[in-house]
């Protein structure tokens, strides 16, 4: 028979093309809606018997069609199709009248068959096929069974080259070969050692590990992030000519500070409590010439050692100011050593010449001790006679200074990255950590992100020393640099870095090694020493008492200053001991460890926080405050004299010798004697001494005359006498009796 024509829904098919509006397309993912036409639904299940032999062959293709409503369907309200439709015979449409067609056998459900629900888009691509194993489902389970990776037989390793520094994480090494950590610890376990993922290992366990592995390594030290980072020669097409560091140094109170106002025409000295100079200053003056000097000017008390060496570490040529009524003074040849081992040259100020009792020429001789000549005397070093007072020769001073300047031949490069030395370094409350910068080469902008020992920054502000905000310094240009995380040491190098990140890496790495030394310094005292020699340390420390203190100052230099000189206080038995040390205000954190240790708070230009105040008022810790470094250490040298154990001095009073001994009640022995010599006083100190040998040592308890108590016996009288806490006297001892004085100690 000929096909039926195809329904859809219920509707004739169209005759030309199938336009969809509201469905779309579906598409043919072979999975197929039940047939409710004669012919059977194919399958890629075996087909079931035919009910009828003699019927013509199923055609190629069979469509699917819906058929219409009738009264023999009912069509489910819910769009669920029914599963168990029956199979029509061929040749015969629904409904023919011919009765029910007989069902055709049930095809065995397999167990992924699920009921269908409506036909959608998702049910209708999704399809209903048996899921099976995917290939990395296969891989995985492979790899389980196996305890490796299936395809590493088939993936060609990578040889890398592994930078190793000194110490690497198991972790980081991995991570670098890109291995697995657990084939690196596995390793590891072959050669006896049993690991962490997170623990460290040193660079020649590393290497092993790498070569073993068939990766060639590379070793670095921790060191090398510095690299490059100073002393990048410059080639001299580069190089331009700069304005000359010159140091001013000399004794204290010789009137280098006043010598260098009177060139720059201000008044600095008045500022400086005590009238002598305790803090490092940088300073540029343009001299009449017209060219651009910068001057440093430095203490000159003795424990400002450190702030001149520092000054002379940076500077090109040195002024020496020497007082032509005092002559050459300790730290006059101090100064004089700091050049000759900084190796720059000398010009010699003779200062105060308009005072009566000026002798220049002493000067002159003086300075042959140590081996400087000056030109007046057949030598090569300058020597000006100034006056600061004055201004006497202030003008031949700038001249000789522009002479030994254009001998020198001072060039430097500007249009490079900058580089400098920290001169002084200090806590500011309003504008956080602020550092004195000399640059030495290159050129220093605002926004550059230095690096100054372990503390770093990104440069907020520069500001010339006369207050003045600039853009940029140039070589050999002073300024005050903003933008610090922390407040670096006095003397640090600066260098300015490309990134944060080389920034970090820098200053991580000098942290770690300050931390070293700091460790390396406590274990010192306990490494290499056997316990006797230990012991006998210990010993000869029990008696020896500390003075504690906690140290705040103003700048860098000056607590270093006052650390240094304070370690030096002391003896044997009493030394000073800083706890803690550091810049700025006074803290609520510097009394409780004050507190805790009992240590008195130093401040040293500075005052404490209104909040120190107060716990320091409630604990009873003591806040001093200094202005001047002198005032400071005497004021430690007398509390720490008063530590010190005072001397005991014997005074002899007299002899007596026991005639008789009598036994009273209720009191015990009492001793009755004759002074053979000087006085016996009640309540003195006493020896009896029994055949030249001293048998007891003590108080004189009672005294008496008859029967009277007595102060005092003269010699020829006789008296009787009771020991404290003794009462073992004999006929014929000889009684001793002296004073002993407390005489007061000061270092």
């Amino acid at each position: 028979p000929a096909p039926q024509p195809t329904q859809y829904y219920g509707r004739p098919a169209p005759s030309g093309p199938r336009e969809f509006t509201s469905r779309p397309p579906m598409r043919d993912t072979g999975a197929r809606p039940p047939r409710l036409d004669s012919r059977p639904p194919r399958s890629d299940s075996p087909r079931p018997p035919r009910m009828d032999a003699s019927a013509p062959a199923e055609p190629a293709i069979a469509r699917p069609v819906r058929q219409a409503p009738s009264a023999n369907t009912t069509r489910n309200r819910s769009d669920d199709v029914d599963v168990k439709a029956a199979f029509r015979r061929p040749g015969l449409s629904a409904g023919a009248g011919r009765g029910p067609a007989p069902a055709a056998p049930k095809v065995p459900k397999s167990p992924n068959d699920k009921p269908r629900g409506r036909l959608t888009l998702a049910t209708a691509t999704g399809g209903d096929d048996e899921r099976t194993r995917s290939v990395a489902s296969f891989r995985r389970r492979v790899q389980r069974m196996t305890g490796h990776r299936a395809s590493d037989a088939q993936k060609e390793r990578v040889m890398r080259e592994v930078i190793i520094p000194e110490t690497i994480t198991i972790q980081e090494l991995a991570n670098r070969m890109t291995e697995r950590g657990v084939d690196v610890i596995r390793l590891l376990m072959k050669q006896g050692a049993m690991h962490k993922i997170t623990d460290v290992i040193d660079a020649d366990t590393a290497q092993l590990i790498a070569e073993e592995m068939g990766h060639t390594v590379k070793r670095v030290a921790e060191s090398d992030v510095e690299e490059g980072l100073f002393d990048t020669p410059d080639t001299d097409e580069t190089l331009e000519s700069r304005p000359s560091v010159v140091t001013i140094m000399g004794h204290v109170d010789h009137g280098k500070t006043s010598l260098l106002d009177a060139i720059r025409k201000t008044k600095v000295v008045t500022g400086e409590a005590g009238g002598i100079t305790q803090h490092i200053g940088a300073y540029q003056v343009t001299t009449p010439l017209g060219s651009k000097v910068t001057f440093i000017d430095t203490p000159g008390h003795a424990a400002f050692t450190a702030m001149r060496a520092r000054g002379a570490k940076v500077t090109d040529i040195v002024v020496l100011v020497v007082a032509a009524d005092d002559g050459v003074m300790p730290q006059t040849a101090e100064a004089i050593q700091h050049a000759k081992a900084a190796g720059v040259p000398l010009i010699v100020a003779i200062n105060k010449v308009d005072k009566a009792d000026a002798n220049p020429d002493r000067v002159r001789a003086e300075l042959l001790q140590y081996e400087i000549q000056v030109e007046s005397l057949g030598g090569e070093t300058l020597e000006v006679e100034v006056s600061a007072k004055t201004g006497h020769n202030l003008d031949k001073l700038l001249e000789a200074i522009a002479l030994q300047a254009e001998v020198l031949d001072l060039k430097a490069n500007p249009d490079r990255a900058a580089e400098g030395t920290v001169i002084e370094a200090k806590l500011d409350r309003g504008r956080g950590p602020v550092a004195t910068v000399l640059v030495q080469r290159g050129t220093l902008r605002t926004g550059d992100i230095v690096v100054a020992g372990a503390e770093w920054g990104r440069v907020r502000a520069l500001i010339a020393d006369t207050g003045a905000q600039v853009k940029e310094a140039p070589p050999s240009m002073p300024v005050e640099v903003l933008g610090f995380n922390g407040t670096p040491e006095a003397g640090d190098r600066v260098a300015v870095v490309e990134s944060e990140a080389r920034a970090r890496e820098i200053t991580e790495y000098r942290e770690r090694q300050r931390r070293d030394r700091l460790a390396a310094r406590g274990a010192a005292s306990g490494a290499g020493r056997s316990l006797a020699e230990m012991m006998r340390e210990l010993k000869e420390g029990a008696g020896r008492k500390e003075f504690p203190l906690v140290v705040k100052g103003d700048v860098q230099g000056s607590v270093e200053a006052i650390v240094g000189a304070l370690e030096k206080v002391g003896n044997d038995e009493v030394r000073a001991r800083v706890l803690a040390s550091g810049v700025g205000a006074i803290t609520e954190s510097d009394v409780t460890l004050a507190q805790a240790s009992g240590a008195v708070v130093v401040g040293f230009n500075v005052r404490a926080h209104k909040e120190a105040r107060e716990a320091a008022d409630r604990a009873g810790v003591e806040i001093r405050y200094y202005n001047i470094i002198y005032n400071l250490m005497d004021d430690v040298k007398d509390a720490m004299s008063g530590l010190l154990a005072p001397t005991l001095r014997e005074t002899m009073l007299g002899n007596a010798s026991i005639l008789e001994i009598f036994n009273v009640s209720k009191v015990g022995k009492i001793a009755g004697c004759r002074v053979t010599d000087g006085t016996i006083e009640r309540g003195a100190h006493v020896r009896l001494i029994r055949d030249n040998v001293v048998v007891h040592e003590g108080k004189l308890g009672q005294l008496k005359r008859f029967k009277d108590d007595a102060k005092e016996v003269v010699a020829g009288q006789e008296c009787g006498m009771a020991f404290e806490n003794y009462q073992d006297m004999r006929v014929g001892d000889v009684i001793e009796c002296y004073r002993v004085e407390e005489i007061k100690r000061s270092l």
